[in-house]
Formats: C-alpha cells, sequence, structure tokens
C-alpha cells in the first residue's frame, strides 16, 4: 500500500473553498456583504502570500459560523455544494484521486480550509480521510468559535499527518511511495517529507521551487480553463 495526500483549494478544485463558502454567506445576506468580503479578501490575500496567521484566521472563521444554529449552516452548506462547488469540480482532478483510490492506496486530503466546511467537499471524492481545522463543537452540535487543537497549515500538516498516521500504528517512512499533491508554497515542509511530492496548480513560489528540485508539475484545470 502506498500513501497519497492531497491539498483541497486551488488543487482538487479550481476555487478556494473557504472564501468562497464567505463570499456564498455574504450573497445570500447571512452576513454584512461589504463588511466580511474586506476581512476575507484581506485573509486572502495573506495566505496567498504565505502571511497568514492561521490562529487567528480561524477564529475568525469559526466566529461566523458561531453565530448560526447547526440546522441552519447545514441548510446553506446543501446549497453551497449545489451552487458553488459541484459546478467547480475538474474530472481530471476526480481521475487522479480515483486512480490513488483504485490502486489501494491510503488516501487523505490535508487542508487549512476547515472541516465544516470541507467534509462535503472530500465526501464527493470518495475520499474518507479528512484532515482538516477542527472547529469546536457545543453539546448541542452548534460551533463554538473556537479551534479545537492546532491549525492543519504549513508545518502544522506534517504534524496532523504524523498523528493521523500514528493513529494507525503507522509513518511516512513505512510507504513504499508517499505522494503529496499541492499547489501552494505553504505546503513545502509536507511536500519535501513524501518520497513523490508534486507541485499542482502551483502557484509562481512553489513552482519556481519545484523546478529548483526537480519536482514534477502537474496542471489539472488547463483542460478546465479553456
Amino acid at each position: 500500500m502506498n500513501l497519497a495526500l492531497f491539498d483541497l483549494d486551488h488543487t482538487l478544485i479550481p476555487i478556494d473553498s473557504d472564501h468562497e463558502w464567505g463570499e456564498f454567506l455574504a450573497r445570500t445576506g447571512a452576513i454584512d456583504a461589504a463588511a466580511f468580503r474586506k476581512a476575507n479578501d484581506e485573509w486572502f490575500a495573506h495566505y496567498q502570500a504565505g502571511t497568514l496567521d492561521p490562529v487567528k484566521y480561524l477564529e475568525f472563521a469559526f466566529g461566523t459560523l458561531s453565530k448560526f444554529p447547526r440546522t441552519q449552516l447545514d441548510a446553506w452548506h446543501v446549497q453551497f455544494m449545489d451552487e458553488v462547488i459541484k459546478p467547480a469540480m475538474v474530472p481530471a482532478a476526480l481521475a487522479l484521486v480515483q486512480k490513488h483510490l483504485d490502486a489501494g492506496d491510503l488516501v487523505a486530503i490535508i487542508t487549512a480550509t476547515n472541516s465544516f466546511v470541507t467534509e462535503p467537499i472530500a465526501k464527493l471524492f470518495k475520499v474518507h480521510h479528512l484532515i482538516a481545522a477542527l472547529p469546536e463543537f457545543d453539546g448541542e452540535g452548534n460551533i463554538t468559535g473556537r479551534l479545537v487543537g492546532t491549525p492543519t497549515f504549513g508545518p502544522g500538516k506534517i504534524v496532523h499527518t504524523q498523528a493521523w498516521l500514528q493513529g494507525q500504528g503507522k509513518s511516512i517512512a513505512d510507504f513504499p511511495q508517499s505522494h503529496f499533491y499541492s499547489d501552494s508554497q505553504n505546503d513545502i515542509p509536507l511536500l519535501a517529507a513524501v518520497t513523490h511530492p508534486v507541485a499542482t496548480n502551483p502557484n509562481d513560489k512553489l513552482r519556481a521551487h519545484a523546478i529548483a528540485q526537480g519536482w514534477p508539475i502537474l496542471n489539472l484545470f488547463d483542460a478546465h480553463a479553456q
């Protein structure tokens, strides 16, 4: 058995699901659109620049979610999947994940985006293992606004991946081949930790690093963009 890890946003889908979720809430009128979009765009710019404080960002994201009962959030998420995520799905990305599943690999999506937003997306890819930022829930299943544990961002992806594998009595070194697909320089620590790093739809910083390291570059969205 080999290991196949996938980042999600801009790797398997050509959008940032976290940013788009915020935009969706703004469009529906659930939140003050102008104020939220300003903050949402600022956080996204920090992420793209590699200057994001993941704890502060997640507190912002979870704080927004905590304003609504879980039943309302779940109803909105179904609409979000239908209107935003499903139309953005790319056949080449689905096929890549399916190739690893068919090969019997241990497959996981590891993303800095929170599990509330991403769990239904992982299910669309038929991936049962999701490593994502975890919101705290109260006794009634509502989101409190607090983060559980540490963010799944940058070096934190290595920490969370190791903890997940340790729970199964394994480590990355136990697999003959370990693959990680990502678009961002933020994921260079985990890319460097696997035997088969793949810069997937890479941004400029990761593309330059991948070329310098001799890592393969994969573009899943070329046909989708045409």
